[in-house]
């Protein structure tokens, strides 16, 4: 259980530090990467979604047993936007620098399923 609540704190923590900053760079991201976004609506509720993840990944550290259950759409989570990333970096439709994002979820995609797997057996 120790090992289910440290992998949820610590992908809580790194979430947050990196999600965040999405909030306050909309217009940058559409002039360093064009062309400009052109629907804010899908890209806040994006950036909002993967927010609300991070604070749920905080709700599993602290009782991973009773949480059990959400660490399943927390590994589908992960292992989505980490394989998406990769199939789009081979399509050449994301940055090959993009791909340090995807693998970290995908370790903390796979950290997620020992951490389910580990709760069970406690």
């Amino acid at each position: 259980m120790k090992f289910a609540k440290i992998i949820f704190l610590i992908a809580g923590l790194w979430g947050v530090l990196v999600i965040t900053p999405l909030f306050f760079m909309f217009n940058l991201i559409g002039r360093q990467d064009p062309p400009p976004i052109t629907h804010p609506g899908f890209y806040y509720g994006f950036v909002t979604a993967a927010f609300a993840w991070q604070i749920a990944f905080f709700v599993i550290a602290q009782d991973p047993i009773r949480f059990r259950p959400l660490m399943i759409p927390a590994v589908i989570e992960k292992f989505g936007y980490g394989f998406a990333v990769i199939v789009l970096v081979l399509q050449n439709r994301m940055h090959n620098s993009d791909l340090v994002f995807g693998c970290v979820d995908l370790l903390l995609g796979v950290l997620f399923f020992v951490a389910f797997v580990k709760v069970k057996s406690s």
